[in-house]
């Protein structure tokens, strides 16, 4: 008889394009322009990176291979001896997080000590399991933020030029790596305008009246010198608004997009980024609407789920392929929870995910739970996700808290970019044009006061600084041990240098262990206080002296089950419910464990449909599994096969076996844990 096996991917069918929203269908508005404090709730699964690293496919999970795999070809990799390590510490003195006692302050170098060490806190370093690649992290060139900086005349052209330094440089600044620029008037700008205003009355469909003039005297050159400043900058762009003469209302405030103007309205972010190309300025991205529905005291538009997916597909994207342009679109920039009404329709449409101008999905935090994304992640996996607004504001009530635990629970669900909102406001958290009166910049440009001409660096200066100061773009995620009571997120550089973020919001100090590999430090870090250690070296050691668990999640949602606890007990797929014939370890020596017994392939088989058992751990090839955290490959590395369900079925008690790697969907697994 043949044996059963796992059949080729399902491909997506692409839906047909919903037709465009009428005049008459408005959706209640679900969001005002209110800004809520928002700490999410937490989620550290470790999913998979939507960008494939460079090289190192597979993952090993035994030492040897793992250490091998990360050396250069033809080179022993050098293994770390008491590898010197630096930390940077950012402290506030106050009840809201905002008085910086010492900001981004180096500390003493100090070394790694011989050993792993388990018990209190402690936080196991992976530099060998990798998730997405970092972009980069910044905030806005609103209108408000381009206008003090350098129209408003209050900043002298060495303070600014300062400023821009200790901003944007990767050696002399915090290094910010990506704008989110709107296109066009926001609530934080000092008046609504777009690129093709015309008296009211009068329209454009030619766009022949487009002019990127009102960003020449500001936004345009403070990019360009950021862009020079820094040259991994990534610019997004965002629209607030169409012009008046497109929309229903004749008003930049609210309204709809006619249906008529869709194909006009994608010419106008053609041109517009044709305009910021011609400038020296690439658009590496653009999104079809900041917020749709939100708000109507400012400039602003409303969409339907339907009228954005068929814009996104029929229009823009087309366009932008046409024009020759590489720019991509980002679906959504909204919140978590308006996902599923707004963006769900654009994504889940194959055609529009397979075309090489769509970019992703952006993602603000005010509402909603940050798992979220990872949900999103785990059903589209080669899917990037940016993090394009979380503004900072006087109705947080610890800012320094906020902002380092969006960071880490940000990128921890996949967020390849942290963005911020505007880069600056004035002493009076102004000018605003309706909108957010109580928001926060990274910086605080005083102009008209006393103190005009100078400029306060914020919390949000500091604690952004932690990350992009030492995690530059081209960077990978990398596991590390989720913590209560010290919050952390950990990276790798492409030179191999390792930036391990952490916070300790508690008014007493902490002390907690990292282990990394075959060494670990011990640190008693203050109260209130952000840091980043970072250090050189290569992991010497399989998994940092640490092993994984969790649940491994395949076709369907289904768990990896073990149906029993005795030699010989089938291994199934199953309905998950977080028992813990469900929960499995993945070792440093390469075995998957549940229930004390390993994953093993029936007699040491290696033929395709072998069949998958608990058995006693002996240390054989039938017991050893490498997780690719890239492909979502779980591999038996003696028959060079993969963990597949049979007969592609999502029934439970559907028989897991080995089967010659085909990249279909019932050979896909998500560890999650």
């Amino acid at each position: 008889m043949l044996p059963e096996r796992g059949g080729p991917r399902a491909h997506d069918e692409a839906a047909p394009p919903p037709p465009p929203r009428t005049p008459h269908s408005h959706p209640t508005p679900t969001t005002k322009g209110t800004r809520m404090s928002f700490r999410p709730r937490r989620r550290s699964g470790p999913g998979t990176p939507a960008t494939p690293p460079r090289r190192l496919v597979r993952l090993l999970l035994t030492g040897a291979l793992a250490a091998a795999g990360l050396g250069a070809a033809g080179t022993a990799p050098v293994h770390a001896a008491g590898e010197q390590v630096t930390a940077y510490l950012t402290t506030t003195d106050d009840s809201g997080g905002r008085h910086v006692t010492r900001g981004l302050q180096q500390q003493a170098p100090f070394a790694f000590q011989s050993g792993t060490a388990n018990s209190g806190t402690t936080v196991s370093v992976d530099e060998n399991t990798r998730y997405q690649t970092f972009t980069g992290g910044g905030a806005s060139f609103t209108d408000t933020a381009a206008y003090l900086m350098k129209e408003s005349g209050a900043l002298s052209q060495s303070t600014l030029d300062q400023t821009m330094t200790k901003l944007f440089s990767p050696t002399d600044g915090i290094g910010l790596s990506f704008l989110r620029n709107p296109m066009g008037g926001s609530d934080l700008a000092r008046f609504g305008y777009t690129y093709d205003d015309v008296p009211a009355g009068q329209s454009d469909p030619s766009l022949a009246k487009f002019s990127i003039a009102h960003d020449q005297a500001g936004v345009l050159p403070l990019t360009q010198q950021a862009k020079r400043l820094n040259p991994q900058l990534t610019t997004v762009a965002s629209p607030w608004t169409a012009p008046a003469w497109m929309k229903d209302n004749g008003q930049l405030n609210g309204g709809w997009l006619k249906a008529e103007n869709y194909g006009t309205y994608a010419n106008y972010f053609v041109k517009y980024i044709q305009a910021y190309q011609a400038a020296g300025v690439p658009i590496d991205y653009v999104t079809a609407q900041n917020e749709p529905t939100c708000c109507d005291s400012y400039p602003s538009m409303s969409w339907n789920g339907a009228g954005l997916a068929y814009f996104t597909k029929s229009e823009l994207l087309p366009k932008l392929a046409s024009a020759g342009l590489r720019t991509k679109v980002l679906a959504h920039d909204w919140n978590w929870d308006t996902y599923d009404a707004y963006a769900a329709p654009t994504v889940d449409d194959a055609a529009v995910r397979s075309h090489p101008n769509f970019g992703g999905i952006a993602w603000h935090g005010y509402g909603g739970d940050v798992s979220k994304q990872s949900q999103i992640h785990d059903k589209y996996p080669q899917l990037d996700a940016f993090q394009t607004e979380h503004s900072g504001g006087t109705w947080i009530a610890n800012q320094q808290t906020e902002d380092m635990r969006n960071i880490i629970d940000y990128t921890r669900n996949w967020a390849k970019s942290v963005t911020k909102w505007s880069l600056a406001v004035d002493q009076n958290r102004g000018p605003h044009n309706g909108g957010c009166g109580t928001c926060d910049g990274l910086i605080t440009v005083h102009d008209g006061d006393s103190r005009s001409g100078q400029v306060d660096y914020t919390i949000e200066y500091y604690t952004m600084g932690h990350l992009t100061k030492f995690v530059r773009p081209g960077a990978s995620r990398v596991a590390s041990t989720a913590s209560g009571e010290v919050p952390n997120v950990a990276w790798r550089n492409t030179d191999g240098s390792k930036a391990l973020l952490a916070y300790n919001e508690s008014s007493s100090a902490r002390t907690f262990t990292v282990n990394w590999g075959g060494q670990h430090f011990t640190y008693q870090l203050p109260g209130k206080t952000s840091a980043t250690f970072t250090w050189n070296g290569t992991q010497s050691g399989g998994g940092g002296g640490t092993e994984r668990a969790g649940t491994l999640t395949g076709l369907g949602g289904k768990c990896l089950d073990a149906s029993g606890t005795a030699n010989g007990a089938a291994v199934q797929t199953w309905s998950c419910t977080g028992a813990a014939n469900q929960r499995w370890t993945l070792g440093t020596d390469g075995t998957l464990r549940t229930n004390g017994k390993c994953l093993d392939v029936t007699g040491g088989s290696t033929a395709d449909g072998a069949k998958l058992q608990l058995y006693d751990c002996n240390g054989t090839g039938a017991q050893r599994w490498t997780y690719d955290a890239t492909s979502h490959d779980v591999v038996n590395t003696a028959a060079n096969k993969c963990l597949d369900v049979t007969d592609r079925s999502t029934a439970n008690g559907a028989r897991a076996q080995i089967w010659t790697c085909t990249g279909a969907s019932n050979q896909k697994w998500t560890l999650n844990g």
